[in-house]
């Protein structure tokens, strides 16, 4: 039930029989009518644009418009009132049945209350964390990986097919060098002393690999030339590596659906495929590209190059594809796995990239463009930094890598909800200060456990009624009177309430799951003040003494306030605690 549509086609019916008696010019386009909650709650329930929006293609005077519609609206059951304001502008009150029955739709509906067919079954396939599979995972990952976990959760809600997948870099340079690393342990697993040279990847994690090596091979690769031992370890230790990725994205709840290897692109004519489709569009050549702006490097020189026309789909420049020793440049392989990805069927792409891939944006969009001819949109999301305090002070604690904060460090410090929580406090693409005290605390300050304490305090509520015998399961909730709901503190709640299913589409079009975690807040900051008025109010008590049915009104309030609570975090990938300790 979304009470904000239902409102709007209130008002599109109203303004449909205007039309009809000649007060309205035919035909209206009634695209930009909206139904939105007022800026200011005193001016009512709800407010429409429609006279605002219709004064210039009708040549009426916005205020004449908005009288009219008033007494349409007026005249309905379900609007208490409809009062203009300022040059047009429609203010609504709305009869308290309708707060009601979103109350009796959230509790009959459950977990699916506020679910959306925006999506109508498109195919959406999201990339996130993508990391070399050369270390674990560290904190930048983590919100890349939370964030993409939680847009992919969203879009489900929301109607959409969704596909979680993650790219696997193992076809660069990079696994050669994991290889060497991992060589230097297995010798450090026979007892030899060893020395990392800059370049190579130093971190303890790797010493379990060395010595799951030595356990594999025994001797077999000692003393022998690099020729003999890179493949094999370069593939055992990619496999250890991704291994170890998956543990630590399963520590924080994160589940791809599919993984993707970089390296299954080449040999197989993949790559040289997607170059040909371009080439048959006429978007690949030889040619010189301009000097770089700014500070020229000092070993640039104009070469000719195999070259992607990607200026001819928004891009600033034409992009190398090819290298001057015939190999592909790290584009060719990226080009080439979107191309597999369009012809999968997917209906969107949205790729979740680290802040430091900002370059790529255009280049890539530039790509899905030209290959799918326009047809599929890539939308690129991408993560800002995180910055680790404890108690306002830079914190680095890292166990494992040497040199930087692993995902792990931070799940094992304050756990998997706490920390897909905070790490949707602030849009992606804003930094993040991650305060391992501050996340923490039991105070209002710490937007999770205020969500989860609003919970766990209805949960109590919930425990305290069965022991005085009120039926509490949902089915019966439903069934309760509710008009004694009536006060103002009570309604509140409820508008808090009915605006979750337009908050769901509003963060799936922006593609903002930070939206879902400060709704929540907002919406326990409304229960919490409605308890807290019953110390004053003795009727507010959500259990009043000898009235059971009362009572099991205003607990049908606060669990439906629970049931948006509870989807709300399982769309963040949070578990909801029931019990504060």
């Amino acid at each position: 039930m979304n009470l904000f549509d239902d409102i709007r086609g209130l008002v599109l019916d109203a303004l449909g029989r205007m039309q009809a008696d000649g007060a309205l010019p035919a035909p209206l386009d009634m695209a930009a009518v909206t139904v939105e909650p007022p800026r200011d709650p005193a001016h009512g329930d709800m407010a429409t644009n429609a006279a605002m929006v219709l004064a210039k293609p009708s040549g009426l005077k916005p205020r004449d418009i908005a009288t009219a519609l008033a007494g349409h609206l007026a005249a309905d059951p379900r609007i208490a009132s409809a009062e203009v304001a300022g040059p047009g502008f429609l203010n609504l009150r709305l009869a308290p049945a309708l707060w009601h029955e979103v109350l009796r739709a959230a509790l009959r509906q459950g977990a699916d209350f506020g679910r959306a067919t925006l999506g109508q079954g498109s195919r959406v396939n999201v990339e996130y964390v993508s990391a070399n599979p050369t270390g674990p995972l560290h904190v930048g990952h983590t919100r890349g990986a939370v964030f993409g976990d939680a847009l992919a959760s969203l879009l489900a809600f929301a109607g959409y097919d969704v596909t979680r997948e993650y790219y696997i870099n193992d076809g660069g340079a990079q696994v050669d060098v994991l290889a060497r690393s991992v060589y230097l342990r297995y010798l450090e697993a026979h007892g030899q002393e060893v020395a990392f040279a800059d370049g190579t990847y130093p971190g303890d994690y790797l010493i379990e690999v060395g010595a799951a090596l030595k356990d594999k091979v025994g001797d077999a690769y000692l003393d022998q030339p690099e020729a003999v031992w890179l493949t094999p370890i370069r593939e055992f230790a990619t496999e250890a590596m991704m291994a170890l990725i998956r543990a630590d994205l399963k520590s924080l709840g994160v589940e791809m659906d599919r993984f993707f290897s970089e390296k299954s692109l080449y040999g197989t004519g993949l790559i040289e495929a997607a170059i040909d489709d371009l080439r048959g569009k006429g978007l690949i050549y030889r040619g010189v590209l301009e000097p770089p702006k700014g500070k020229m490097p000092e070993d640039w020189e104009p070469r000719e190059q195999t070259l992607f026309k990607s200026t001819e789909h928004g891009d600033d420049v034409d992009r190398p594809i090819m290298k001057s020793d015939g190999g592909w440049t790290y584009f060719a392989p990226d080009i080439a796995y979107h191309y597999d990805k369009i012809s999968r069927g997917y209906d969107l792409l949205i790729d979740v990239f680290g802040a430091d891939h900002g370059g790529y944006v255009k280049r890539m969009k530039a790509a899905v463009s030209a290959l799918s001819n326009g047809r599929v949109p890539v939308e690129i999301k991408l993560c800002q930094l995180v910055k680790l305090y404890k108690n306002g002070e830079p914190f680095k604690m890292s166990k494992r890598a040497g040199t930087f904060v692993t995902l792990r460090d931070v799940v094992d410090e304050v756990g998997p909800d706490v920390t897909r929580f905070v790490m949707l406090t602030r849009k992606n693409d804003a930094a993040l200060d991650f305060d391992f005290a501050k996340v923490q605390e039991q105070s209002k300050d710490n937007p999770v456990f205020y969500v989860q304490y609003a919970n766990a305090r209805v949960n109590s509520v919930l425990r305290k009624a069965r022991d005085a015998g009120i039926a509490v399961a949902d089915a019966d909730l439903a069934e309760a009177d509710l008009s004694v709901l009536t006060h103002e503190a009570e309604l509140a709640l409820a508008r808090k309430i009915a605006e979750w299913p337009r908050q769901i589409e509003i963060a799936a079009r922006a593609g903002e799951p930070h939206r879902v975690a400060f709704f929540l807040y907002d919406l326990a900051s409304e229960l919490h003040g409605l308890w807290n008025r019953g110390h004053d109010d003795p009727s507010l008590r959500f259990l009043q003494e000898g009235d059971p049915a009362t009572s099991a009104a205003k607990i049908a309030l606060v669990r439906a306030a629970t049931v948006v609570i509870c989807a709300g975090l399982g769309i963040l990938g949070v578990t909801p605690v029931e019990e504060m300790r």
